[in-house]
């Protein structure tokens, strides 16, 4: 029994000494911030297991509890403003570039990195306006070559010249000024020769050896090199053959070693799997994991958290594919983003942490919006000087066409507070003296028109239908919001319809 006694504390005394230290999560040095940023990178890397520092290296973080840290989800856009609601949505990216104006582009980058900031809290208790989050998979800097391209919207053109000094002043917009903190990660993409969609997952681009030097990465060149953006995100394709995010001679030869980028990189969401799955370039997840983080791809971005732990990360070292240390290499990368943003340090000693929610959709950046818009449209022609309008020799508008009366944003929009159609905006400015129809004209291929509003009516005669929005599922209870509804055509993301009720919930 005494033997038996002994064993058993002895075997108690290996598990806990193996256990991590319940200790107050604030004391520990990685929570100093007298200490210099790299020795507490070094402390938070020597407490985690192996587990908890794959899941760090996952677009959706899991949280440690046990050191105080919470989840993070890396992935937020803001291309031409905030993808949230009820924030300023500015011109989209090719309409910015129309402008040709680099410094309207730093102001309106810079009030999106203010609305940004305003509406982040570490919790992700922001209310749902915004993202949320400080890391950003903005600018899109690919060349948009061919116009039937679905991402042309949210390029700056076809020119490398323009894309990089636009991407530069976004960037550095993004990311602010302080010397000690970033206001945001911008995150140029995708890196690199990626401009259209046919074999998305699959295709590689076959590029010679002076059109990419000089046309498909001398503005990445710039947005690393003088931006100093401080992530990058590796694209889909391969080039001559090798995926991107598993190209050493992108990413280690060039990028690290030409360009001195000491960021992070980052995969288009399932990049990694795409490495086996899809350009067979290797024959298993162990091996595409194995690839990424050997060139230098730190974070992953679609394969499921548990799945790159479990099948991808910790088989492809059971397997010596990669070790210990390429892992916390890729690990260092990572957090030093998140101790530059401050997301360590005390909340109210981020000086960026104190712009106040005001500035989201202030009339400042509503201005801001307005004058990009103006300076966006190009007027292709204009015989016999047809325009402007002279409204006293005018008695009816025809307005035709399927974008004519929608409020059409583009992909990765915020919702804004409030929004003017074509339609509506020359019907405002022509006064009561000029009549102006709108007509659908065609409808836009692949979709369904929604029922215009004026075959709808209420019980009581009112132009549209009544939409109760109960903040349930069920239905259970009374409706926390009752309105009219004039047009139902909704596209609601990942929000509510009105800031009372829960996005997940209603």
């Amino acid at each position: 029994m005494k033997t038996q006694l002994i064993i058993f504390t002895m075997l108690s005394g290996l598990i806990f000494s193996n256990s991590p230290a319940q200790t107050d999560n604030n004391n520990f040095l990685f929570r100093d911030t007298s200490l210099p940023m790299e020795k507490r990178i070094e402390d938070l890397i020597s407490r985690m297991t192996i587990e908890e520092k794959i899941l760090q290296m996952c677009n959706d973080s899991a949280g440690i509890e046990r050191l105080g840290i919470p989840p993070y989800f890396w992935w937020n856009e803001c291309v031409h403003g905030v993808m949230g609601r009820d924030v300023t949505v500015f011109p989209h990216a090719i309409a910015l570039a129309a402008m040709w104006n680099p410094d309207l582009l730093y102001k309106i980058a810079t009030a999106t990195s203010d609305e940004a900031r305003a509406v982040y809290r570490p919790d992700g208790s922001n209310g749902g306006i915004g993202s949320g989050g400080l890391t950003y998979w903005s600018p899109m800097i690919n060349m948009a070559r061919d116009p039937r391209w679905g991402r042309t919207q949210e390029s700056y053109g076809e020119d490398p010249y323009l894309a990089g000094r636009l991407g530069v002043v976004f960037v550095k917009g993004l990311q602010g000024d302080d010397p000690k903190y970033l206001k945001l990660v911008a995150t140029p993409k995708h890196f690199a020769a990626n401009n259209e969609e046919y074999r998305r997952h699959s295709g590689s681009s076959e590029v010679p050896e002076q059109v990419l030097q000089e046309y498909y990465l001398p503005h990445f060149k710039v947005c690393i090199v003088e931006g100093k953006a401080h992530s990058i995100m590796g694209a889909y394709n391969a080039v001559n053959g090798i995926p991107c995010c598993a190209n050493s001679r992108l990413l280690i030869d060039i990028l690290r070693g030409e360009w001195g980028f000491d960021g992070i990189v980052v995969s288009d969401c399932g990049a990694i799997t795409d490495i086996h799955a899809n350009h067979h370039y290797v024959a298993t997840p162990e091996e595409a994991a194995a690839a990424a983080l050997k060139a230098g791809c730190d974070l992953n971005c679609g394969t499921a958290p548990k799945q790159y732990v479990n099948d991808y990360v910790l088989k492809a070292m059971d397997k010596g594919l990669v070790s210990q240390d390429e892992i916390d290499l890729a690990l260092s990368r990572i957090l030093r983003a998140r101790f530059k943003l401050g997301m360590f340090d005390p909340f109210d000693s981020v000086p960026y942490n104190r712009i106040p929610k005001s500035v989201v959709d202030s009339p400042e950046h509503r201005q801001l919006a307005r004058q990009a818009s103006c300076e966006s449209i190009v007027l292709l022609k204009n015989e016999n000087n047809f325009l402007p309008l002279d409204k006293s020799k005018i008695k009816s508008i025809a307005v035709i066409g399927p974008y004519a009366n929608v409020l059409y944003l583009g992909n990765y929009s915020g919702k804004p507070t409030r929004g003017v159609t074509i339609f509506e905006g020359i019907k405002n400015n022509t006064g009561s003296n000029v009549e102006v129809k709108y007509a659908l004209g065609c409808a836009r291929t692949g979709n369904l028109e929604p029922i215009e509003s004026i075959y709808l009516k209420t019980e009581d005669g009112k132009r549209g239908l009544k939409g109760e929005y109960f903040d349930n599922k069920d239905f259970q209870g009374t409706a926390k919001i009752i309105r009219i509804d004039e047009k139902i055509q909704f596209d609601w993301g990942d929000t509510a319809p009105v800031s009372e009720l829960n996005k997940d919930n209603f």
